[in-house]
């Protein structure tokens, strides 16, 4: 059952991050709540900035998911957390960082990304 759930959040989540390197700003706010809350290095972002992040195309050139887990916090909700590799668009370095998203299960189908929060890697 946890390997079923690990797998199915990571397929959003990665979807979450074609988004990104799509610029689908769309796609993005597709998967998002209407209340999602972002808690990044830089502050608080809501579904509309975040997703408005892709107004200008895409942010990031490439990524890679690993060390993932999952938690169960309730019926149908439960925290996704692992580690991203990513390159940003324009940027010749690679970053890396955790990152935790609690997923709830749509009445119709699929999830919605209620909360992230990326905690950059030390160096």
């Amino acid at each position: 059952m946890q390997a079923a759930l690990l797998n199915e959040l990571l397929e959003h989540e990665t979807q979450v991050w074609l988004a990104l390197v799509s610029g689908d700003g769309s796609a993005d706010a597709a998967l998002l709540s209407p209340d999602f809350l972002g808690v990044y290095p830089d502050g608080f972002a809501g579904r509309d900035a975040h997703a408005g992040q892709l107004a200008g195309g895409p942010t990031v050139a490439a990524f890679e998911l690993a060390d993932a887990r999952v938690i169960d916090l309730a019926p149908d909700c439960a925290v996704l957390s692992y580690s991203a590799r990513f390159r940003r668009v324009g940027r010749d370095r690679e970053e890396r960082m955790f990152v935790s998203s609690i997923w709830r299960r749509r009445a119709a189908g699929g999830w919605i990304n209620l909360f992230s929060q990326d905690t950059p890697a030390a160096e």
